[in-house]
């Protein structure tokens, strides 16, 4: 007999005190254990003093029980959120520097105005956009791209906020 394992991409939310070496030490205990962060977004909160890290894992649900465990014990931990892909809204950031001329500069901006992205920079041999959403929608919109040549790609780390008025964070 064979036990099927459930292997999936999880999001979590971890509020966690605004301390040197916090991140090192939450990141080492996925290391640790051979796991690889898809994602790690960092960023202030609504309260002094309180990071909330966004952490993209590819690992199976009992494991990522254990971590989870293992990182509330972590002292500078306030509190962690598995987020659900249907009751949370999660978008990604990309600077997107593609290669243009006089010749193909509007059928860029025509497409990058399809996927409602931003040209932020221009100069006379290339277009740098600015795109959110979800990781699909930046994918096609690399896929769109990708003919007219890119040159540079820089992506943020998934940012996700529970639907609703409940959150992870402790303010009321």
């Amino acid at each position: 007999m064979s036990t099927q394992v459930l292997r999936r991409t999880h999001t979590l939310s971890v509020l966690v005190e605004d301390k040197p070496g916090v991140l090192a030490r939450v990141a080492s205990l996925f290391s640790r254990r051979g796991y690889n962060i898809h994602s790690l977004a960092v960023g202030a909160t609504e309260q002094k003093g309180l990071s909330r890290m966004t952490i993209v894992v590819d690992v199976e649900d009992s494991p990522l029980e254990q971590i989870t465990k293992q990182l509330n014990k972590l002292i500078n931990v306030i509190k962690i959120v598995e987020q659900d892909d249907d009751n949370s809204v999660a978008r990604e950031l990309a600077l997107i520097k593609v290669r243009t001329d006089a010749a193909t500069r509007g059928q860029v901006i025509e497409a990058v105005n399809l996927f409602r992205a931003k040209v932020v920079d221009v100069s006379t041999e290339s277009l740098t956009v600015e795109a959110t959403g979800t990781q699909e929608k930046l994918e096609a919109l690399l896929r769109v791209l990708e003919p007219y040549g890119i040159r540079e790609i820089v992506q943020s780390g998934v940012v996700s906020l529970s639907r609703g008025p409940r959150g992870i964070g402790t303010s009321k």
